[in-house]
């Protein structure tokens, strides 16, 4: 019911977004002689705002078509290498002989953003990795005759693709996959799989979500399990491809992170809709682009969500050491040969401070000598990974600790 009364108000508002459209043209018009009055610019800069607030965003593209690699201009190919029902693995490809670069699998958060949340990522990366990211899919696009997926299953595909990517490999996860990404590890090596990565980056993770808990926390450990299976679960309704899967809708995820702040969104629109007034496009097209990628939101599976909220926030499996995965326990003494990065913003108010770092408490078998830890100064939970703070301070530390843990370097 609620995911078809979101669809209906798409469609009533579509007429009005049709007409705005046009109209923020009509006024922008060099031709238009009001286009040049205040009254023109105004009502241009309304509509436009109008249209760009009410537009459903579809999948974006990464378009990282070329990096700088010692000062040279490299041109960058996207590929597909292994697909799965609900995800693919895809490689940007460089076109250079970069033999000794550290092969990095950057797996992606599954939790309301497609994969290109990371482009920023992803592209202070490609100067000195060899980068594949996980990709995964919409779940509204998914047929429910591809079965289920839940955190099992995440941490299934994270072992496979360690797996078909081979040995003398190194994996980064950003905000929600620390925790899948931290069982798969510790499983591989309980098991003696030679296919472990070399070093293991975790960035702003919930690791442990008692420490310092953020109201992302709160929400999740103040409401029982059933509360969120009966107020946040629906069917996707037809006609999409997964019609009648249960999921936890895309949508509702970015009206909970945007009402987290809502006064700083509201303020950054009203910017946005004064740089358009005055003629600041490129100040303009910069919030543009940030809340097109903002808003391009995708469906998870409701298994998947909600053994995530019981697992991680609600029960603190994996740092009570009663985290199992397909009956087997997930023990995180068992990392004996995976280098660990924590990696940390002071003003992060989704993980807070210490619920990444527990994960090297927990790695009571690994050298100290494999250990790292990066707390960034004056960073909240975005420019972790994205803007100048990522590319200036902390991709550097990140290529440096892949570098020093790398099989090829030494």
């Amino acid at each position: 019911m609620l995911y078809s009364l979101y669809e209906l108000q798409h469609t009533a508002v579509a007429p009005l977004r049709f007409a705005a459209d046009h109209g923020q043209i009509f006024f922008r018009n060099p031709y238009n002689p009001l286009s040049y009055t205040p009254a023109g610019r105004v009502t241009s800069a309304a509509l436009d705002l109008f249209e760009h607030t009410t537009r459903r965003y579809g999948k974006p593209r990464f378009d990282l078509d070329w990096t700088e690699i010692d000062g040279r201009k490299v041109k960058i190919s996207e590929e597909t290498m292994f697909r799965r029902p609900f995800g693919q693995l895809r490689r940007f490809t460089r076109d250079a002989r970069r033999p000794d670069d550290p092969k990095l699998l950057l797996v992606a958060p599954m939790s309301g953003h497609f994969a290109t949340l990371l482009r920023g990522t992803v592209e202070a990366l490609l100067p000195d990795h060899d980068v594949y990211i996980t990709d995964w899919r919409d779940a509204r696009d998914i047929p429910v005759f591809e079965g289920r997926f839940d955190l099992n299953d995440y941490i299934d595909y994270v072992i496979g693709w360690l797996e078909d990517l081979g040995s003398n490999c190194h994996v980064m996860a950003v905000c929600q996959p620390a925790v899948p990404v931290y069982a798969a590890i510790a499983r591989m090596e309980a098991e003696g799989n030679r296919a472990a990565p070399l070093s293991m980056t975790l960035m702003g993770g919930p690791i442990d979500t008692r420490a310092n808990p953020t109201a992302v926390n709160d929400l999740a450990t103040t409401r029982p399990l059933s509360w969120f299976e009966r107020n946040v679960i629906t069917h996707v309704p037809p006609p999409n491809a997964g019609m009648w899967r249960k999921v936890y809708p895309g949508f509702l995820q970015l009206a909970g992170f945007m009402s987290m702040n809502l006064g700083d969104h509201v303020m950054k629109h009203h910017e946005f809709f004064n740089h358009l007034v005055e003629g600041d496009g490129e100040s303009a097209e910069a919030t543009r682009a940030f809340y097109e990628e903002y808003r391009s939101v995708m469906d998870m599976t409701a298994e998947f969500y909600l053994q995530t909220i019981e697992t991680v926030f609600q029960t603190h499996a994996l740092p009570k050491g009663a985290m199992m995965h397909r009956d087997q326990p997930v023990d995180p003494s068992a990392i004996k040969k995976t280098a660990i990065l924590c990696v940390e913003g002071e003003r992060d108010d989704i993980s807070g401070i210490g619920q990444t770092k527990a994960a090297l408490t927990l790695a009571t078998n690994l050298d100290p000598a494999k250990k790292s830890y990066f707390m960034a100064p004056k960073v909240g939970h975005y420019g972790i990974f994205n803007g100048r703070r990522w590319r200036e301070v902390i991709a550097p530390k990140v290529r440096d600790f892949i570098r020093l843990h790398d099989r090829s370097t030494r």
